[in-house]
């Protein structure tokens, strides 16, 4: 086999091994699920807690709030990491809405 076929076929290996890797890696990533949050998780404490049993991305609690003056308040928790819990304390307005965000 001559020089420049061994170097094409070479080449071709290693792009064909590097798009195999790319795609087995990129599977194993998937959004957060089995979300759920708690409001007042810690007794004498107004907050919000978020948690996300399985997936590889973030998650984190978001309280939407009715302000007299201010209007709509918008409180969210810290990102975090699937797996772990993500909390924020909040003010004591009336509350809104309470949704979780994934990313």
């Amino acid at each position: 086999m001559n020089v420049r076929k061994w170097a094409a076929t070479a080449f071709a290996s290693v792009l064909a091994t590097a798009g195999l890797v790319t795609a087995t890696a990129s599977g194993a990533n998937a959004w957060p699920t089995e979300c759920s949050y708690q409001l007042d998780p810690i007794p004498g404490e107004h907050g919000i807690s978020s948690y996300c049993s399985s997936g590889t991305y973030q998650h984190r609690a978001v309280v939407m709030e009715s302000h007299h003056y201010a209007g709509i308040l918008a409180i969210d928790s810290p990102w975090v990491p699937a797996g772990q819990t993500s909390y924020t304390r909040i003010p004591y307005h009336p509350i809104l809405s309470i949704r979780i965000d994934t990313r």
